[in-house]
């Protein structure tokens, strides 16, 4: 790598800080953020205080616990800058890119670190002790960023005031699930100017009929995977999804790739067709149906989409919901998005935000290097259209 690409770096860097450092009021405190933003993206085993610390070369991890606790400084206003500094770098013109909900856990022990409790994590597979963030992401052909977060707090924490004043939560958070998070984030996105080609989830937010409809209001499309017992309008009765599947006729099926996976093309069948009256907003509602080739599992999606919109696009978009999970990975083993040890409300949101924006600041770097010439992958059909007209071909 020549000595002009690393000084490249160094000054998108500079560029980065610049943004970060106008939500601090003191120069301290800038330099301080700066300090654990280098340290976030450096070649630390464990990117705890005592470790970021010692890389920074202090003996002592109080400057970083102050900047984490006590000090005073406003993460949402940090985190307004990186979906802004996301924006810039990520979204161009003919590329809107997706915005992807998701949540992942944070593995813990004992009850002290705020909203921890024995619930299910995705992460693990199972129910474990655990935090549970919920998450937006933005994906376009330039990379993938994280650019929104919020701290999942369960019942069991709202309703136990001591326990919330003890963790730092304000006064004025109640309890809200995770779909109203996530229209919360999604919200800002949009008001930051934010216009996604679509908003992908998983069953969590799509089951919910609140969170599509907010969508629906709003005109932006979206592709929501559902679960096998989810009802529709299916001429003048509701029927469940599965249901529909079950009489999907064999010539109706496509098979295609959706992109390139750490296996290769992830290659599957797929059946759409449209369903019900568009939305008051003028989007046309669709049924998406993945079928894995190999094990014949289903998969199903309620869609919105602008009549130009074909199924085969509502494939692909389903398809870039993977992003955020490789959004996850690469913040976990590369800026330390799960290796904090704070447990108040303002200290997991502090450092979550600051590793998503050296996550941000590595994807626009990685762009940056990028061969020009290198574009997203289209993803193509493999085998005949269909003939089945009630279904329209990918």
């Amino acid at each position: 790598m020549d000595a002009g690409t690393v000084r490249g770096w160094s000054k998108q860097f500079d560029e980065m800080a610049g943004r970060v450092g106008p939500c601090f009021a003191r120069h301290d405190l800038r330099s301080q953020a700066t300090g654990y933003l280098r340290g976030l993206l450096g070649r630390v085993e464990r990117k705890n205080s005592w470790q970021l610390s010692e890389h920074l070369g202090r003996e002592k991890p109080y400057g970083i616990q102050r900047l984490l606790g006590r000090a005073s400084w406003d993460a949402d206003a940090v985190r307004d800058a990186l979906i802004r500094y996301s924006a810039e770098h990520l979204v161009s013109p003919g590329d809107p890119g997706v915005l992807i909900v998701d949540e992942t856990g944070f593995l813990k022990k004992g009850n002290k670190s705020v909203g921890v409790q024995r619930q299910y994590s995705g992460t693990a597979g199972r129910i474990e002790n655990c935090q549970i963030g919920v998450f937006l992401a933005l994906a376009t052909s330039r990379g993938r960023a994280l650019v929104d977060r919020a701290l999942y707090l369960p019942e069991s924490w709202c309703s136990d005031a001591s326990r919330c004043r003890e963790a730092g939560v304000p006064e004025d958070v109640s309890f809200a699930t995770k779909p109203q998070l996530a229209m919360k984030m999604l919200g800002r996105a949009f008001e930051a100017g934010l216009q996604p080609e679509f908003v992908l989830a998983d069953e969590v937010y799509g089951n919910d009929s609140k969170f599509r409809r907010f969508l629906e209001n709003r005109k932006q499309p979206f592709v929501v995977a559902v679960k096998c017992g989810q009802y529709l309008w299916a001429g003048f009765q509701q029927r469940r999804v599965d249901d529909i599947a079950a009489e999907v006729p064999a010539d109706a099926w496509i098979r295609m790739s959706v992109g390139d996976g750490a296996k290769g093309p992830r290659i599957y069948d797929w059946a759409a067709a449209k369903y019900g009256a568009p939305t008051e907003k003028g989007l046309i509602r669709w049924l998406l149906i993945r079928r894995n080739i190999e094990t014949g599992e289903l998969a199903y999606y309620l869609c919105a989409a602008p009549k130009r919109n074909r199924a085969r696009d509502l494939a692909i978009a389903a398809g870039r919901r993977w992003a955020i999970e490789v959004g996850f990975e690469t913040a976990k083993q590369e800026t330390g998005l799960d290796e904090y040890e704070v447990r108040s409300w303002e200290g997991w949101h502090r450092h979550i935000t600051l590793s998503m924006f050296a996550l941000a600041f590595l994807t626009v770097v990685r762009s940056a290097a990028a061969p020009r010439n290198q574009t997203r992958s289209k993803s193509a059909p493999t085998s005949s259209r269909s003939r089945n007209r009630k279904y329209v071909a990918c």
